[in-house]
């Protein structure tokens, strides 16, 4: 495994202020997405498929 594969690059959400009340999402190997919701990403919170995180974001994104 590379090191690369071995830390997954987090990546803070573009909604989040100054401060630790954040979502982090980061791909992780094969066809999982690792979502965590603290200023330390390690502490993972869930897991999901691409397929279902797609999905969760367009329902969030999509007005009523």
């Amino acid at each position: 495994m590379t090191e690369n594969a071995a830390r997954p690059a987090w990546q803070k959400s573009s909604y989040c202020g100054d401060g630790d009340a954040c979502v982090y999402v980061a791909a992780a190997p094969g066809r999982l997405v690792r979502v965590a919701d603290r200023a330390d990403p390690a502490h993972l919170v869930m897991a999901t498929t691409h397929a279902a995180w797609a999905d969760f974001l367009h329902s969030v994104k999509t007005p009523d």
